[in-house]
């Protein structure tokens, strides 16, 4: 899959309009000293050569050279993955922790006030855009109450572990967590309710099997049945969604990194877009492609935690 995940994404390439070589040069350029430009790039080779290069090139950890910029492109993503994967992490948690109870609450209370209200908070997150929602948590928070900042973080999260270990000071997690607080709310509101939802299904789902009766019949507590058991064969669809989004979270962040500003892949991939510096490009996709795959992957090796009926071969 990551293979033709990397065929596509250079096909893709060779496919979208306009000439890298024009973008890198002043317009008054000789069309000699542009024709000199390309063979150097070896952007006049077949594309059977170009796709040869390249794949190589991959194989042997090169993500390949920004003209632009006159920079490697892991130079480039390097300091820029750490904050969007803390933001994907993060986003994730919000959703986790308000999706599960809210989901067992609703289908422990069918067809109640409650299970309504859910169902249509739930309705309301799924069909919410990302990129509205983090304008109105700007304005609320940021403008109107002035509770939390929006402007870039000044501090990432490594930084503000070492120093809680080096000095015994919070101060620089108190601020990462003021500055990632809203951007992951943002991104989290729409899993939060996708999670919510197949949740409240599963367990309606689980509640109403036969073992379900036979164990409050033998007076097992409710809190026993419900999340030792009914829970738990509710978690492969879970951790299905959970695992393929945190590979679609680096992806979906990217409008809300350009709303908050924050200094991740979304960027920079915005910014290289308009360069059209295509190797940057390709290596943020083929990244987002891989984290897909890897999580694809994990997902298959937690099912045989989750269900004794799955194993690995």
């Amino acid at each position: 899959m990551f293979w033709v995940s990397v065929t596509g994404i250079f096909a893709l390439r060779q496919a979208i309009p306009g000439d890298v070589v024009v973008m890198m040069t002043p317009p008054d350029t000789e069309p000699a000293v542009r024709n000199a430009i390309r063979e150097d790039l070896g952007l006049n080779d077949p594309v059977h050569v170009q796709y040869f290069e390249y794949t190589t090139d991959l194989l042997g950890g090169d993500l390949g050279y920004s003209h632009f910029t006159s920079t490697e492109v892991e130079a480039l993503i390097a300091p820029r993955l750490g904050p969007t994967v803390e933001l994907a992490f993060a986003a994730m948690f919000v959703a986790i922790v308000f999706a599960i109870p809210f989901g067992i609450i609703s289908a422990r209370n069918r067809n109640s006030k409650t299970d309504l209200s859910v169902t249509l908070g739930s309705l309301v997150g799924v069909s919410t855009p990302n990129f509205w929602l983090g304008l109105l948590l700007v304005l609320l928070f940021s403008v109107w109450a002035d509770l939390l900042p929006v402007a870039r973080r000044p501090i990432g999260l490594g930084t503000g572990l070492a120093m809680l270990f080096t000095e015994g000071s919070v101060s620089g997690l108190v601020s990462w967590l003021r500055h990632i607080t809203l951007p992951a709310v943002t991104l989290g509101t729409y899993y939060m309710a996708l999670l919510t939802r197949l949740t409240r299904g599963g367990m309606l789902d689980e509640l109403g099997q036969v073992y379900i009766t036979v164990a409050e019949a033998k007076g097992l507590p409710s809190v026993l049945r419900e999340y030792k058991y009914a829970l738990k064969n509710t978690l492969i669809p879970l951790v299905t969604i959970v695992t393929v989004n945190i590979g679609g979270l680096l992806n979906g962040s990217l409008i809300v990194e350009a709303v908050f500003n924050w200094p991740g892949l979304g960027n920079l991939f915005l910014s290289s877009i308009n360069l059209q510096d295509w190797p940057t490009v390709q290596a943020l996709l083929i990244i987002v492609a891989a984290a897909y795959v890897g999580m694809n992957a994990l997902a298959d090796v937690l099912y045989t935690y989750i269900d004794p009926q799955v194993e690995l071969q």
